[in-house]
């Protein structure tokens, strides 16, 4: 009850200006009337002093009378304030202002609108296109993962393998995992190494690289002359291996993703064939298997993956 204060009605700013403003324009309008009506008195006063009262009877400016001359000079000073009020105002004024300032926003706004599509437009085929060249990458990703090159080699202590084109040792085991790797696989290798098989082996395709011409194969042995071209013959397959010999070895460890090496456990001083140096700032030890020697096995050995990193 006590010290509540009532609340005092607000206006809006701009519900204020508008008022002032029509407010403004009525008592211009009403000046225009005024002045309309004096005009219409004060002329019909001149020409009564003039003709009836004889005042300035004798004046005459430019060979005219001199009421006659005030009387235009007035209904310019009307013409013009009329103007100015009704027809000025009116297509130059608040309104007129506002209504060229809408109009130019319009066309800004709508020039606007088109740059936005077109930059739309722009975005979405650089999109599209950033999108293409992404799908192009990982379907190349995706081939590249589809074929897991993996080397299979059995090497000594010293990374020796052969000699004289043949194996030095004899492991039933590391043949039998030989086998079972390989089966229905893709096997790459040099022509000697090819030449070492009594005949091809069984349920695998070979592929033999050399660089003689003309090179006599049986039938379903594929002949290339590069491992360019040994990879490509086996685009097909999720795991082709490479088998030997040496050379191709070197040729296949920058290209390999994965070895399976059978390490036995001896050095060969007499063998005439390597393997190479296993660099372990590349390739990572995943997996190992050892096996003591036995009455099968003349050496101990262990069965090792590396993955390259």
């Amino acid at each position: 009850m006590f010290g509540k204060k009532k609340p005092t009605p607000q206006i809006d700013k701009e519900q204020l200006a508008l008022i002032k403003y029509a407010e403004k324009r009525i008592k211009q309008k009403k000046r225009v009337y005024v002045h309309f009506v004096v005009f219409l008195i004060g002329s019909v006063i001149l020409i009564l002093a003039n003709t009836i009262l004889g005042i300035g009877k004798d004046i005459k400016i430019a060979g005219l009378d001199w009421f006659v001359i005030a009387i235009v000079l007035w209904l310019a000073l009307f013409i013009y304030h009329f103007v100015s009020v009704f027809i000025t105002h009116s297509f130059m004024g608040k309104d007129w202002e506002d209504q060229q300032r809408e109009a130019l926003v319009a066309k800004q706004q709508l020039r606007i609108e088109k740059l936005k599509q077109q930059f739309l437009k722009e975005e979405t085929e650089i999109a599209k296109t950033q999108a293409y060249n992404e799908t192009l990458e990982r379907s190349a990703s995706n081939q590249k993962k589809k074929s897991e090159l993996t080397i299979i080699v059995a090497a000594g202590e010293n990374n020796a393998i052969g000699k004289d084109n043949d194996l030095i040792w004899h492991l039933s085991d590391d043949l039998k995992r030989f086998k079972s790797l390989t089966n229905g696989h893709h096997i790459i290798m040099g022509r000697k190494t090819f030449e070492s098989f009594p005949k091809p082996l069984p349920n695998r395709i070979h592929i033999v690289i050399t660089r003689q011409e003309h090179y006599k194969v049986p039938d379903g042995v594929i002949v290339v002359n590069s491992m360019e071209d040994a990879l490509d013959a086996a685009r097909n397959d999720k795991q082709p291996f490479i088998i030997g010999g040496g050379e191709i070895y070197k040729q296949s460890m920058a290209l390999a993703d994965k070895i399976e090496i059978t390490r036995v456990h001896h050095s060969f001083e007499n063998a005439d064939t390597f393997f190479p140096e296993i660099d372990t700032s590349i390739w990572k030890e995943t997996k190992s298997e050892f096996h003591e020697k036995d009455e099968k096995h003349e050496f101990s050995f262990t069965f090792l993956t590396y993955m390259k990193k």
